[in-house]
């Protein structure tokens, strides 16, 4: 071990919880949440900034995607090029970004969920207003830059945007133990709740919210729940429900297409796809056979959905169905977190606008202070120069007669003349009386003469006139808060003037959605499964007409209630249940759907015993039979569950089961184990257990032997099998008791 290494006993408790919180906070403050004075995450503004840096203004050439994120990477954000790309990518796209950030030139995605093309094949460039709104003023010293994560770069800790950005284009990101989802809202209205703010900062959340309506979703929708509204703003935590808009279009025949040419937000991206699959299940399903063809022409020119619906359809009762069983109706979950002073916090609209406002104040006074130090530096070098060209016969004495610069210099700044040659007593005089500042010197020692031009002159005192205007005004800017606020607000109605538009989404407080559903008749069908497991069901008419090709083509038939389900047994106790109305009900050709389609049940792990209806079941009772012998009665009530499966039995390890049956007329069992011992004796000497028992032994069974076969005749039956090439009638078998040994038939 080095000399130098020391090892610290700390407890292992102590230490995860430290290293966790460190990193929770690390993705917490560094990774996840935006700041609330610019609105953006650290990968936004590492991205537009590093954009600015390079250069790629909205008035040049687009440059490459893959050349930002590597710069970007490189420089100021180490964790991933894919990160920095989606980033970049979602300040691209208009449909998720209520003002984007970024010009993207190439396939950035779509609303339907497509992805952007890979960065090597894109282009980007700033946008006008992130120009101008956003990386303004970053060369005036309104914010303070921080050492990058190898401390070769400088980065700004947050951009002085001059909007509350975090409202206008909202934000969402998942932290450590936090999230934060905060909808996007009209660029216009959070500028003039912003003004009224600044106007009366005892303004309240209800009053700010006559000029923010609510969210105001790029992809418009309406917002029904608007009553929720205030709450929601004034503790920065709520749901926002959002519908789609919808449109009647009557067409020929008297038929009426639904049209979707809104989506709400949460719906953009891979759940449209989603949206249309869902409103397809709603006509395979049965919930509704109002539907004829669903389409989606949605193109650059916006989203387009027709739902076509047959002549007597009820389109507003179908509307109500597609916002209660599909996302046409959706919730935005809110929750304001940001950073703000360093720490997330949930925010009230006020305190987010009152954050961005003391923001816009504290980039201003920093940026008029450096304006005014620069326009007081350029106030003495002008004075400095008038006063030059007053007495340009004696400086040019002073310059002639010196040595060096340093000579001329000491005069001109402590009225030092030795060493210095005059023409006359009077100019020695003179030069001793001069007082110049040292920058005043060394501009008057830099100037050029053809700035002693009468134009010149007069320009250099224009220009110091313009000087001490600029002087006043930005003293007055930084001595006067309400001169200040008025240079912010009229910086914000520029912006609003500019880039404002018209808000997309209504704000309504919306009906509840009722749907009716059509009451189904009760009937009786016929229930037919194949040996392939294709099920289906069909009309008794159908069945009678058709009886004898159905009960020899099918594994199971029986009759069921349309509204009522289907059991299936399987070899490994499990009981599934498919609702009848999930099965095509049609023509006896048609083929059917296979029963693992509609069920839990798996092909590849068990195999079918027995199929019966739920409602006969409930007056039945059923007996079961394993491979090992294991036997018992069940009550078919027992059966009667909700789930889709349940177990059916209990098995012993390496048991299955062998048979299940409704008990009805059935007096003997016959069991027949794979070495060929037959043992009959009556069914009631089985007992009735529950569901979950084992049940009792049926057979003694050899060491390797196991039931191959269970047969079930009444008391005159003269059923017979083939068994070993002899015919073998059952009721021949000797009648003995349960758990018994049976006897071996030879062939």
């Amino acid at each position: 071990m080095n000399g130098n290494d020391r090892i610290i006993r700390t407890e292992y408790s102590e230490e995860m919880q430290k290293s966790f919180i460190d990193y929770a906070m690390s993705v917490i403050v560094a990774r996840a949440l935006p700041d609330v004075r610019d609105g953006l995450k650290p990968v936004q503004r590492r991205t537009l900034y590093d954009m600015h840096e390079l250069g790629i203004r909205y008035d040049r050439p687009y440059r490459k995607s893959a050349r930002i994120v590597g710069d970007t990477m490189g420089k100021y954000h180490p964790h991933g090029d894919s990160s920095i790309y989606e980033a970049l990518v979602v300040m691209t796209q208009d449909f998720k970004k209520g003002l984007p950030l970024i010009d993207g030139h190439g396939n950035f995605g779509n609303i339907e969920g497509d992805g952007a093309a890979a960065m090597r094949y894109t282009e980007a460039r700033l946008q006008k207003i992130t120009q101008e709104a956003f990386l303004a003023d970053l060369d005036k010293d309104v914010v303070d830059f921080v050492p990058n994560f190898d401390e070769t770069e400088k980065e700004p800790s947050v951009l002085p945007v001059k909007i509350p950005n975090l409202l206008v284009n909202g934000s969402e990101g998942i932290a450590v133990g936090m999230a934060t989802s905060i909808p996007p809202h009209n660029l216009k209205e959070v500028i003039d709740a912003t003004k009224a703010y600044m106007m009366n900062e005892n303004i309240t959340n209800r009053e700010l919210m006559r000029y923010i309506k609510g969210p105001d979703f790029p992809t418009g929708g309406i917002v029904i729940n608007k009553d929720e509204l205030l709450e929601i703003y004034e503790t920065g935590v709520g749901k926002i429900k959002v519908r789609g808009k919808v449109e009647f279009e009557q067409v020929k025949g008297g038929k009426t297409n639904v049209v979707i040419t809104e989506l709400p937000y949460p719906m953009i991206g891979a759940n449209i796809g989603k949206f249309l699959s869902d409103v397809a299940a709603l006509s395979e399903t049965k919930k509704t056979q109002d539907i004829v063809d669903i389409s989606n022409q949605s193109s650059k020119e916006g989203i387009r959905i027709v739902i076509e619906l047959r002549k007597d359809a009820d389109a507003e009762n179908f509307v109500n169905m597609l916002y209660k069983k599909t996302r046409l109706e959706d919730t935005f979950g809110v929750n304001m977190l940001a950073i703000a002073n360093g720490r997330p916090e949930t925010m009230s609209l006020k305190q987010i606008i009152k954050a961005c406002v003391d923001f816009q104040y504290e980039v201003n006074t920093r940026k008029y202070t450096n304006l005014l130090a620069k326009e007081m530096e350029r106030k003495e070098i002008q004075e400095g120069l008038i006063k030059a060209c007053n007495v340009i016969d004696l400086i040019i004495e002073i310059l002639r007669g010196s040595k060096d610069r340093n000579m001329a210099k000491a005069c001109l700044v402590e009225g030092k003349t030795e060493g210095i040659r005059f023409k006359s007593r009077e100019s020695r005089i003179m030069a001793e009386q001069l007082c110049f500042t040292e920058k005043q010197a060394n501009a008057i020692l830099e100037m050029r003469l053809y700035k002693l031009i009468g134009l010149e002159i007069e320009a250099l005192i224009n220009e110091h006139e313009e000087t001490m205007a600029n002087i006043y005004r930005y003293e007055d800017i930084l001595e006067r808060r309400d001169s200040m606020a008025q240079v912010i607000m009229n910086e914000l109605d520029e912006i609003k003037r500019e880039y404002g538009r018209p808000r997309r989404t209504v704000i309504e407080n919306g009906e509840e959605a009722v749907y009716k559903e059509k009451e189904l008749e009760e009937m009786e069908v016929m229930f037919l499964m194949d040996r392939f497991g294709y099920a289906k069901t069909i009309d008794m008419a159908t069945y009678e007409r058709n009886k004898e090709a159905a009960d020899t083509e099918n594994k199971f038939v029986f009759p069921c209630k349309n509204t009522g389900k289907v059991c299936l047994f399987t070899d490994q106790g499990q009981l599934h249940t498919i609702k009848v109305l999930d099965l095509p009900f049609g023509k006896f050709r048609d083929k059917g759907v296979p029963v693992d389609n509609v069920s839990n049940y798996s092909t590849e792990k068990e195999q079918i015993i027995y199929v019966t209806s739920q409602s006969e079941l409930n007056l039945k009772q059923l007996l079961f039979v394993t491979s090992q012998a294991m036997m018992k009665v069940v009550d078919g009530g027992e059966f009667d569950v909700s789930k889709r499966t349940v177990a059916a039995t209990k098995l012993n390890d390496g048991d299955t089961v062998l048979s299940v049956i409704t008990l009805t007329d059935q007096h003997n069992v016959i069991l027949q184990s794979k070495e060929g011992y037959f043992l009959r004796f009556l069914v009631e000497e089985i007992p009735e257990k529950k569901k979950g028992a084992v049940g009792v032994r049926g057979m003694k069974l050899g060491e390797k032997d196991m039931l191959e076969a269970v047969y079930y005749t009444t008391t005159t039956s003269d059923a017979a099998i083939e068994y070993k090439s002899k015919h073998l009638l059952l009721n021949s078998i000797k009648l003995a008791k349960r758990d018994g040994k049976g006897v071996k038939i030879r062939a």
